[in-house]
């Protein structure tokens, strides 16, 4: 058998050799997981169990072929949270931790106790179901069109123990929308990456869905049509809040003020870059020009 420290610097090399920029910590990830400790390597020299030192080469393995880490592991952390991960749903990522306090805030502003939010394009659920855990008495609905995708959202928000409910529909359909009406907020982080970002995609990010990805050759699709559709779901005076890539912060403040919505607020994550914005419904209604991704 062999050691833990022999182990690691082995699975660790592969991954280097494999150009894995985050081998050593995608390594340690997966010796906590296997061993089922928090610091793994305090014993370098023990043995590792034949069965233990299997998986963890075939993980090595299929990290060196370019799958995501956070599907090998099955699990990932979002706002402190585990969520279910794997083929088929978008990995949850810190930047949108960002969505989730501004509409923590804006909730906590408008001294909203039991706010009734929607959220668009739900995937693996991480969203409404932090939510759902910072504003217990809120009443959730997770909306999802993706089979794979759905089947994690109602997974973890069991996992969680929230009380979400889920559907499984098309956000971009008039009769989705309709489904809904005296919302508080309407909360997404839709697919927002151009067609040209799509054909550069990093190894990694390629393995997850493209449904989740690609949001029109300029990106912009769904912010137009989630906008326009969803505007009579929410409430006079309601709120709509969205998640966006890099640079796109000028784009969709205009797609929502020609959608009838005011009083943009812009947010930056933990790196400095302006990643979500929100906007109140105006009272004016406005005059819709197209709403196709």
């Amino acid at each position: 058998m062999v050691s833990r420290k022999e182990l690691f610097e082995s699975c660790r090399s592969d991954m280097e050799s494999a150009d894995i920029d985050t081998a050593r910590f995608d390594t340690l990830c997966m010796f906590q997981d296997v061993l089922k400790e928090t610091v793994p390597m305090l014993r370098p020299d023990e043995t590792v169990p034949d069965e233990a030192e299997e998986t963890l080469r075939n993980m090595t393995k299929r990290r060196c072929q370019g799958e995501p880490l956070q599907y090998i592991l099955g699990e990932w952390e979002f706002y402190g949270l585990p969520f279910k991960v794997g083929e088929g749903v978008l990995i949850p990522r810190p930047d949108t931790e960002t969505l989730v306090d501004q509409v923590i805030d804006i909730c906590r502003e408008r001294g909203l106790s039991s706010p009734r939010i929607a959220d668009l394009c739900s995937g693996s659920g991480c969203i409404a179901v932090a939510l759902k855990k910072q504003l217990p008495e809120a009443e959730i609905w997770a909306v999802e069109i993706s089979d794979k995708a759905y089947g994690y959202l109602c997974e973890n928000t069991a996992l969680n123990g929230t009380d979400i409910h889920t559907v499984k529909a098309d956000v971009l359909k008039k009769e989705t929308a309709g489904m809904f009406s005296g919302l508080d907020i309407i909360v997404s982080n839709p697919p927002y990456l151009t067609s040209e970002e799509m054909n550069d995609l990093q190894r990694e990010v390629a393995c997850e869905p493209g449904l989740a990805l690609f949001g029109g050759s300029d990106g912009l699709g769904f912010y137009r049509a989630i906008s326009q559709l969803w505007r009579r779901s929410l409430k006079n005076d309601g709120v709509i809040a969205f998640e966006f890539g890099m640079d796109q912060h000028d784009q969709v403040a205009s797609i929502l003020s020609d959608s009838g919505f005011s009083c943009p607020k812009i947010r930056r994550d933990t790196q400095g870059i302006i990643r979500t914005v929100s906007a109140v419904k105006s009272s004016t209604e406005p005059q819709y020009i197209d709403n196709t991704v």
